[in-house]
């Protein structure tokens, strides 16, 4: 719960600092965020995920090429589809974008407003808070596959019994499996455990 608290105050900054809105897509996985927020115009994002524009948004691919912070109208990246234009037509006239971490799992956060630029103050405040709430959604993907075995069983329904005896395992080695990927996930019960795997898609 707490780093739920924290990606909460860490948006909280963002929607000061953004007038007409943003979106976050943080720890991206092949094509698919961990955490994505949006606070866009309910219109454009509609029309944003209904026309799949982020196969064609010159932010994202230069958000997935580069690590940095810069304001789009800085982006050289071609735009054959007026995704910026479109955008604009919903009121955002000016933005930036910001994008943090490793390719492999990158964040991505995405700024507007309609009546001027972003200062680059308020680019270093878009930066500091992006990598937080890259750092604050990291997943816990260290758990070892016996973990992650033994918390899937549950998920699909096994009890412990039924559970430890598919996994070849006794009951007590598999409740203590249990508790060492609680630990690992920093979860106080087993099923906050398993709702946290869920969220990071370590069960797929």
């Amino acid at each position: 719960m707490a780093e739920r608290k924290a990606l909460s105050l860490l948006l909280d900054k963002l929607n000061d600092l953004a007038p007409m809105g943003y979106t976050v897509g943080l720890h991206i996985r092949f094509a698919t965020p961990l955490v994505y927020k949006s606070s866009y115009p309910a219109a454009w994002v509609d029309q944003y995920n209904s026309q799949s524009y982020y196969l064609r948004d010159p932010l994202v691919f230069w958000g997935v090429g580069v690590e940095g912070t810069t304001r789009w109208s800085a982006i050289p990246l071609p735009d054959p589809f007026s995704v910026m234009k479109k955008a604009a037509a919903h009121g955002l006239h000016f933005g930036a974008v910001s994008s943090y971490g490793p390719i492999t799992s990158r964040s991505i956060v995405g700024i507007a407003r309609k009546d001027r630029e972003f200062t680059d103050e308020e680019l270093e405040s878009l930066r500091e808070a992006t990598i937080q709430l890259h750092i604050e959604a990291k997943p816990s993907s260290d758990l070892t596959r016996a973990q992650i075995e033994a918390l899937r069983c549950l998920a699909n329904g096994d009890r412990h019994a039924a559970a430890a005896d598919k996994l070849g395992i006794t009951e007590s080695a598999f409740k203590a499996r249990l508790k060492s990927a609680r630990i690992r996930l920093e979860a106080r019960t087993t099923s906050e455990a398993i709702r946290k795997v869920r969220e990071y898609r370590l069960l797929e």
